[in-house]
């Protein structure tokens, strides 16, 4: 029996919706300054025709926006290893305390039963 799938939470929904504005605001700004750091270019070159200058900032900007995607990818992807490396030493370090405070529970109930069995024999 197919089960119908739960509804996204508006929350969720809201936060992809601004991660997808925000993206698409980032994208546009750097064309822009792409454009703009090519007609400074363009305008240090002023053999250019209109032609060749309009494709020089085109292929400038294509290019610029393929370098900025692939460095954004690297730096993703560096970052998820980051994350990685430091939840596994997380984890460790973790685990490490936990052992160490179940020692240190251990040594206490033994001192206090010790503490206990004393007393007892003590107090005959």
């Amino acid at each position: 029996m197919n089960r119908p799938r739960p509804a996204t939470p508006p929350g969720h929904r809201a936060d992809a919706l601004a991660h997808q504005v925000e993206g698409y605001l980032m994208v546009h700004a750097e064309r822009e300054r792409a454009g703009r750091e090519a007609a400074a270019l363009c305008a240090r070159l002023p053999w250019l025709t209109t032609a060749q200058a309009d494709d020089l900032t085109r292929h400038y900007t294509e290019q610029r926006l393929v370098l900025t995607r692939r460095t954004l990818e690297a730096i993703t992807e560096r970052a998820a290893e980051l994350r990685g490396e430091y939840e596994a030493r997380y984890a460790g370090l973790r685990r490490a305390l936990l052992r160490r405070h179940a020692a240190g529970a251990s040594l206490l109930l033994l001192a206090a039963g010790t503490v206990s069995a004393t007393g007892m024999v003590l107090g005959r």
